[in-house]
């Protein structure tokens, strides 16, 4: 791609995939839907044996095949995200393919992971009918329709490509008792991660710190939402020393964005604050990447489009706290400008820092953005996400984010929402005995400890130490999803490139909140 001339690409503001919901018999759908070219039917383990649910048999009728004699024939086990096709030669009306989808034991985890398993091998399919989730919870409901969106989706390419290979499926129909409270928050989550992936996965030539400001600006007013930005010269003028320095090398100036979500009809109280990591890209300046390092740096702005995807939700699905979000953008190059090791830096609200590695930019942004917002907001709580720390995926691998908190009840709550969103959180401990190590002699702190790389161990921990030193007395959290924000290969709801990790469990958990 040339740099010089880029594409405009804009983000898709709806999922791929469009899930509606009818009631009554799937063989009666399948007949009234001649575009449906593909039929799934869920399948399970019961007593022993693998049985499909009550739409089974009748569909295999339709079909004329003895639908017991397939699961034996082809050793169907029904577990969890298990595809099996069916050999059959469909009759006038009816779609042309036929799948079994395992459901393991059916809770909501089996079912999202069951139809994200749908949605990818449905891909290059005009319209799939299934009774996925009949019969379940809101909860079950909600888990197959961000399943099934999630795991088929493909990164946006209009204008990038010559040629694209198979595309989501345009549409699924689930048939049966699917409760409607449960498919509208799934789609609301689904529709926000998609979002979050979208911009995670725009190439950085056209990704400049401005380009995302102006994606929070066009999304958030046609959200109802409240934005402010502010260019290099305000920030210069209020102080944002630290995104100042960290975007000094590049050619495309930083941005501060403020997002302000205000529910009506609900008595005024301090707001949720949300700080999102938005480095569009990281060469890690004059300490810089080795090449193959670099690749993923695209996505070095996963916390920024987290927190952006789920302010813009939040009028949807209703949460009843006033929410405001913070991305702090800018683009880590090496220039003329850059700053360097050994440079003492003035961050928002007054507190220095001690450079001794330009690559640990992420920590500098969000000390302006935990700056500003507890002195210009008084939070009740404030939540930082970012790709921070390759400790953090060292420790817990690509499939859990580390959580640190100063406050039990607020760890607690994340993780549940982690774990019910299927985007799971491990706590990490802030360890005092860590903390001398950010001791500087010329500043009030220093970002990292060492000269130079963070070698002495601990290195998501002391990042989340120095985070601490900007939150005040907030109840805080830090979430560092360096791991699980990127993905190298398709695993159950995951594909690859940019996950999106992070705007649905931010969204149950605010969801929560009364």
């Amino acid at each position: 791609m040339v740099a010089v001339a880029p594409v405009a690409v804009a983000p898709r503001v709806g999922p791929q995939t469009s899930v509606t919901s009818r009631s009554g018999n799937l063989v009666s759908a399948l007949r009234q839907t001649q575009e449906a070219d593909l039929v799934a039917v869920s399948v399970r383990k019961a007593e022993g044996s693998v049985v499909a649910d009550r739409h089974g048999d009748q569909v295999a009728a339709a079909y004329g095949v003895d639908l017991r004699a397939v699961i034996e024939a082809e050793r169907v086990k029904g577990s969890t995200g298990e595809i099996v096709r069916v050999p059959v030669l469909a009759p006038d009306g009816l779609p042309q393919r036929f799948v079994l989808v395992g459901i393991g034991a059916g809770t909501p985890q089996d079912l999202r992971r069951a139809a994200a398993a749908l949605g990818r091998s449905a891909r290059g399919r005009r319209h799939v009918i299934t009774t996925l989730g009949n019969g379940s919870s809101a909860e079950g409901a909600r888990a197959v329709v961000e399943g099934v969106v999630l795991g088929g989706y493909t990164p946006p390419s209009a204008g990038l490509k010559s040629r694209t290979e198979s595309s989501p499926v345009p549409q699924v129909t689930l048939v049966g008792a699917h409760p409607e409270a449960g498919l509208d928050r799934g789609r609301a989550h689904a529709r926000a991660t998609v979002l979050a992936r979208d911009l995670a996965e725009t190439p950085a030539n056209l990704k400049s710190p401005a380009w995302l400001a102006a994606q929070a600006a066009e999304l958030g007013a046609a959200a109802g939402l409240e934005v402010r930005i502010w260019d290099e010269a305000r920030l210069a003028e209020e102080g944002f020393g630290g995104l100042l320095a960290v975007g000094s090398g590049s050619s495309t100036p930083p941005r501060f964005v403020r997002i302000d979500y205000r529910p009506e009809g609900v008595r005024a109280r301090k707001p949720i604050v949300l700080v999102g990591k938005g480095i569009t890209y990281d060469t890690g300046g004059i300490s810089i990447k080795p090449r193959t390092s670099m690749v993923s740096m695209k996505t070095d702005m996963s916390g920024a489009a987290a927190v952006l995807a789920t302010l813009l939700a939040c009028p949807e699905v209703g949460v009843r706290r006033p929410v405001t979000g913070l991305l702090p953008l800018a683009e880590n190059a090496f220039g003329a400008d850059s700053y360097r090791p050994g440079d003492v830096v003035t961050t928002y609200g007054g507190k220095t820092v001690e450079i001794l590695n330009t690559d640990a930019e992420g920590r500098m942004v969000l000390a302006d953005g935990l700056g500003y917002a507890v002195g210009n907001l008084d939070p009740e709580v404030v939540v930082d996400i970012a790709t921070l720390t390759g400790a953090a995926s060292l420790g817990l691998g690509k499939r859990h984010g580390a959580l640190f908190s100063n406050t039990d009840r607020l760890a607690a709550a994340l993780t549940a929402a982690g774990a019910g969103s299927g985007e799971s959180l491990w706590r990490m401990p802030l360890v005092e005995d860590y903390r001398p190590v950010l001791d500087s002699t010329l500043a009030d702190i220093r970002h990292v400890t060492g000269r130079g790389a963070d070698t002495s161990g601990g290195g998501a921990i002391t990042a989340a130490l120095f985070l601490r030193e900007f939150v005040g007395n907030a109840r805080w959290a830090h979430l560092d999803i360096a791991g699980p924000a990127r993905s190298e290969r398709e695993e159950y709801e995951v594909t690859r490139g940019g996950t999106g990790f992070g705007a649905r469990l931010l969204l149950r958990w605010l969801e929560g909140l009364r």
